[in-house]
């Protein structure tokens, strides 16, 4: 008899996870389905993918295969060796009718009474087969006030979809998404049910969409904190003052302390998006310093030139 490279025929490295095996599973089961697929040879493909994820999808059957060893190669000719019935678990099972279409191989190694499990999936495929459909992945563009309050939402995307004849289509789809309250960037909103179809009665696949925020006028966010720069006069600066400022949630009184620098951040605790906990809103100080357009401006900025020399380039010069 071959051996069967298992990992080889699902295009599979040998330490491939069960998530990993799943979904090429549903790719391939897809591509060589024969009601669809226009592959040569798809029937002899498809009972030979049925076959590898019976037993890599099995952790017990993956197990035993594995004991064989990593030497042997795809199509090459294989006897069990002498001490597998004592060594596998499935050893009890040698022999057997070969009614559901499995290799000498499968037989071999793991016998009739391991076969009705995928008898009853992908062996049988012109009656029993079912695949899950493939998940599908979205962005989403929102505003931060979307996040900041939650809600829903109508969106319209162009998704890939598989038709009757097995032909991969473009369809418009509109779809009312619950924005959750303080989701962040790079966070997703899954909708079950709403990726590809499944096949043969299997359950459709789910859509993912990615959170991606608007550009904002004032605000950006930075996981669950929000910053913002915030305008205030020189003498707001110098002298301290309490000043309004814009919040996610409305509103609040700022206190600036007196000899307050440009670039001074300052912290509105509880104020960024909800969660446990909440984010906080930074602010950062932006001096804004009004040109002189009379003769008595100019005269008041002249004024404090000589009540208040000062040289901000002082650290400079000793580079």
């Amino acid at each position: 008899m071959e051996y069967k490279d298992y990992y080889k025929i699902m295009g599979l490295s040998r330490n491939a996870t069960p998530d990993e095996i799943k979904r090429a599973y549903r790719k391939l089961a897809r591509k060589y389905h024969p009601d669809v697929s226009k592959e040569v040879n798809a029937e002899a493909k498809f009972k030979e993918l049925g076959e590898a994820y019976e037993v890599l999808k099995d952790p017990k059957k993956r197990q035993a295969y594995d004991q064989i060893g990593r030497d042997w190669q795809h199509g090459q000719p294989f006897t069990p060796p002498p001490e597998w019935h004592t060594a596998s678990d499935f050893g009890k099972g040698f022999g057997g009718i070969h009614g559901g279409g499995f290799s000498d191989f499968f037989e071999a190694l793991f016998g009739q009474a391991n076969r009705q499990g995928a008898d009853a999936g992908a062996g049988a495929y012109g009656r029993q087969f079912h695949a899950h459909g493939s998940d599908q992945h979205a962005r989403i563009l929102i505003d931060l006030a979307d996040a900041f309050n939650g809600g829903e939402r109508l969106i319209t995307l162009n998704m890939p979809q598989m038709d009757s004849q097995g032909r991969v289509i473009a369809k418009m789809r509109t779809l009312n998404v619950k924005i959750p309250k303080g989701i962040k960037a790079g966070q997703r909103i899954r909708l079950i049910g709403q990726g590809d179809p499944g096949m043969g009665g299997g359950d459709n696949g789910d859509l993912y969409l990615e959170v991606e925020f608007n550009p904002d006028r004032y605000f950006h966010a930075e996981g669950r904190d929000i910053f913002m720069e915030l305008p205030v006069t020189p003498w707001e600066a110098a002298l301290g003052a309490t000043v309004p400022v814009p919040t996610l949630g409305g509103r609040v009184e700022l206190k600036i302390p007196p000899g307050s620098q440009a670039g001074k951040q300052m912290r509105l605790k509880g104020r960024g998006l909800p969660g446990t906990p909440p984010g906080d809103q930074y602010v950062t100080l932006k001096i804004v310093t009004p040109t002189p357009k009379t003769e008595r401006a100019k005269a008041l900025y002249e004024q404090m030139a000589k009540e208040m020399p000062m040289d901000p380039r002082t650290e400079m010069g000793r580079r």
